[in-house]
């Protein structure tokens, strides 16, 4: 039987939203094609959309400290006031959702739900509850580390990032039989290998050294400072800042030009972001759980810049942790870092083994065919 899987996420920050894709493209490659996958802010409608993302984005970018009281007070510690917690979140929430999703899932009838956040699984708990979905509930958490608001009453498995992960939710008394540990899911194509002289080949790279800065989500006039800072440099290589949709930061750079060394190339928003990380040497970027896997997958070093208060804090800590990268707590000074890291090859080659080691570029296959190995019983 193929069964009809149902993959939620909401669209608070992207990785929510490539997680499940990633995880429907992991499917039809199983064979399973009945996969619909939705962003459960359809359901809401879009004004609550608006006021949840923006509300996220000001508080998280432009008032990180009040961000990181308003996180850190409502990740509880003690389990039992964690599920009380969540139980009574997610039943204020229902009344937005409830008309137009509970009516959604009855009708598609679904056989595997799989939420790559929190929100869907703990507003659709009450349909389970009363036996309204007998579909199992499926938990893919997208940070390094675990906050109580994923902790789920009704959840029948949880897939986690890490044996630290696992660790920290056993701690707040998670049945272990529930956790699997298979890393945060990526596109398929991140399981198939790659090579450095071939990724910088298809994307026109030629140089010494390339790297890359990932600017999205960092004040433009900060990053502004680190490519002219970096253009100052004696490095001899190419200099790749991609923008993705952040049109302020691809005005913010437009008037910059290559350095004596270092050719600067800039981007908006890219297709081949995976040859692009294998092709470089470091990666400068911000420390969203999606955008450290992927680089992870790569075995490709990184610089941790400005994470936000709370879960990026925890995904940096991962990286500078396993040796994989460096946390810096001052943006300004990631130039710096940069220049004595390329001129220290030894540690550059130690940090990327210690990066493929701790990599897992097959965790949407381990979570698409547990979940499927489940379903055949």
């Amino acid at each position: 039987m193929n069964p009809r899987v149902l993959i939620l996420y909401a669209s608070i920050g992207g990785g929510h939203k490539s997680a499940a894709h990633a995880l429907a493209e992991t499917f039809a490659l199983r064979g399973v094609s009945d996969v619909v996958v939705k962003d459960i802010f359809e359901f809401g409608g879009r004004v609550l959309e608006r006021a949840v993302v923006s509300a996220y984005k000001v508080t998280s970018e432009k008032a990180p400290l009040l961000y990181k009281m308003y996180y850190e007070s409502g990740d509880v510690s003690d389990p039992r006031w964690a599920e009380i917690k969540n139980l009574v979140r997610g039943q204020a929430q229902r009344p937005m959702f409830v008309l137009t999703l509970d009516r959604f899932v009855k009708k598609l009838k679904p056989n595997i739900i799989i939420g790559t956040h929190f929100m869907p699984i703990e507003i659709l708990y009450p349909l389970k509850r009363k036996g309204e979905i007998i579909a199992p509930l499926y938990e893919v958490i997208t940070d390094f580390m675990v906050s109580s608001d994923w902790l789920q009453s009704g959840v029948d498995a949880y897939f986690v990032a890490t044996d630290f992960t696992r660790a920290a939710m056993i701690a707040r008394k998670v049945d272990p039989a529930l956790i699997h540990v298979t890393g945060i899911p990526v596109k398929p194509e991140f399981a198939i290998e790659k090579h450095r002289d071939q990724a910088r080949a298809r994307i026109g790279l030629t140089s010494e050294f390339v790297i890359t800065v990932l600017g999205g989500g960092i004040p433009s006039t900060r990053v502004r400072h680190v490519i002219q800072e970096l253009l100052k440099t004696d490095l001899r290589g190419t200099l790749v800042v991609v923008a993705g949709r952040n049109q302020d930061l691809e005005r913010e750079v437009a008037d910059l030009e290559n350095g004596a060394t270092l050719r600067l190339l800039k981007l908006g928003f890219v297709d081949f972001m995976d040859d692009l990380v294998t092709a470089s040497d470091v990666v400068i970027t911000k420390a969203g759980g999606l955008t450290v896997s992927e680089i992870l997958a790569r075995g490709t070093p990184m610089l941790v810049i400005d994470p936000i208060p709370g879960q990026e804090e925890w995904n940096a800590d991962f990286v500078a942790g396993s040796g994989a990268g460096i946390q810096l707590r001052m943006l300004e000074t990631a130039p710096i870092a940069t220049a004595a890291l390329l001129r220290e090859p030894e540690r550059l080659e130690m940090m990327r083994a210690c990066a493929k080691r701790v990599g897992r570029p097959r965790a949407a296959f381990e979570i698409v065919d547990t979940i499927l190995k489940n379903f055949e019983k």
